[in-house]
């Protein structure tokens, strides 16, 4: 039998085509202008991206909502678009275009955890306490009535619409990281005693009603994804034998690729940072295998592709060229996310489908707040997740290197890093235009 190859192009169930398995993952971008509108640096940005040979693109989180952001300055499609509003959308997606690759529209509502900065009462399914972080980042929610819940799945038939309208190649419905969609599915944080809350059924009702009533906005053609965590890792919450179920779910509904991924705030698996495992461990979690522990959720979509059919695409961790051939063609995985790398090489996809390249750099193992125990390797876990947590300025700030046009930079000052990216995420949502 051949072996799948980087390079190979992916026939999704709806007909469309991927020119090859190599997606970068959404990462939130935080390029948007004062009025939450994609701008300039997002063209840039994805011009970068596009032309290092991926297959496909998926933006960073774009809001369904503007009184619930993930971040102040979020892409929002809420209401009709100006013309101007168009255009920027428009200059981002053929941007995304111009590799001959695809670029999918994640869309997305924070719920509880939209910062209190910018939502001082956010919404949930129930009205359960503020996201458990230091710092008071977090008003606790309300819940949602059965109308807004309705307006929700309106917002998001909304947003695919125009997502399509402006050229964007499909949609990502993200169902992960602890967000709206994701909070439904928890038992822990959905509480609810009507037909949104309860058993499985209806705790995933709002995602299936979201897919139908994209999907019916956007035709049958157009490429729908979900990102979904296969773990909540959380004791009592979302678990890998309910998403196995949910992902029979979605792949009756017609879904064409389902990103695995994992956590949440609370619990933040999907960082992949050393001194971050989550403290539960999924008691129904597979063995990992080697190269499981390179790619952070791998063995579990290995247990949810036992159990069906549709595209999977795996994201978090993949370093290794032969790992990711591994997962192609040993473990049925049809889609290698990749995130963090290209935040510095944007040319990484098409080095590693000529085969010009066996291992990226990860870079978050080479980052340090300061020497000695404050590096990724200190023998103190606060120690760790505070390097961790300081990596991620590192990447952000890269991406704003990419999307104002200038060369990223492989060695920075952490800790200023940190500074600086805190400063600015809190001037956006000083100057945000409500």
């Amino acid at each position: 039998m051949t072996k799948i190859q980087l390079g190979d192009p992916l026939a999704l169930p709806c007909g469309a085509t991927l020119p090859n398995r190599l997606c970068k993952s959404a990462m939130t971008e935080g390029l948007a202008d004062d009025h939450n509108r994609a701008t300039d640096k997002h063209a840039r940005l994805y011009q970068a991206w596009a032309e290092g040979g991926l297959g496909l693109s998926v933006t960073g989180n774009v809001m369904v909502d503007k009184r619930y952001l993930e971040r102040a300055a979020n892409i929002v499609i809420d209401g009709e678009q100006s013309d101007e509003q168009m255009h920027g959308l428009s200059k981002m997606a053929e941007a995304g275009r111009s590799g001959g690759g695809h670029i999918w529209m994640q869309i997305s509502h924070a719920g509880r955890q939209s910062p209190k900065a910018i939502a001082t009462e956010p919404v949930a399914p129930s009205a359960i306490g503020e996201v458990a972080l230091p710092g008071g980042l977090f008003a606790k929610p309300r819940a949602l009535s059965t109308d807004e819940i309705k307006d929700v799945i309106a917002r998001f038939a909304h947003t695919a619409s125009v997502a399509k309208t402006a050229g964007f190649t499909g949609v990502q419905v993200h169902s992960a990281h602890g967000y709206l969609l994701s909070e439904f599915l928890n038992p822990l944080i959905n509480q609810r005693e009507d037909e949104w809350g309860g058993s499985l059924e209806n705790r995933a009702r709002l995602l299936l009603e979201i897919i139908a009533a994209v999907r019916a906005a956007v035709g049958s053609d157009y490429p729908i994804g979900v990102k979904l965590n296969s773990s909540d890792f959380q004791k009592g919450g979302f678990a890998l034998d309910e998403c196995i179920s949910v992902v029979g779910m979605l792949e009756q509904a017609g879904v064409d690729l389902v990103e695995i991924s994992g956590g949440n705030y609370e619990q933040p698996a999907l960082l992949g940072i050393e001194g971050l495992e989550p403290v539960y461990k999924d008691e129904t979690a597979v063995k990992a295998s080697t190269r499981a522990r390179e790619a952070y959720f791998l063995n579990y979509a290995t247990a949810i592709r036992e159990n069906c059919n549709v595209p999977l695409m795996v994201t978090g961790g993949f370093r290794s060229r032969e790992a990711m051939l591994a997962a192609l063609n040993e473990d049925d995985i049809q889609v290698i996310g990749l995130a963090r790398p290209l935040c510095v090489d944007t040319d990484l996809p098409e080095r590693l489908i000529e085969g010009a390249m066996d291992r990226l750099t990860s870079w978050e193992d080479t980052l340090a707040l300061g020497p000695g125990i404050f590096g990724p390797q200190s023998s103190n876990p606060t120690l760790r997740a505070m390097n961790g947590f300081a990596n991620m300025a590192f990447f952000y700030r890269n991406i704003l290197r990419l999307g104002e046009g200038r060369p990223t930079k492989r060695k920075m000052n952490l800790l200023f890093a940190f500074i600086k990216h805190q400063m600015t995420d809190a001037q956006d949502a000083k100057n945000l235009k409500r």
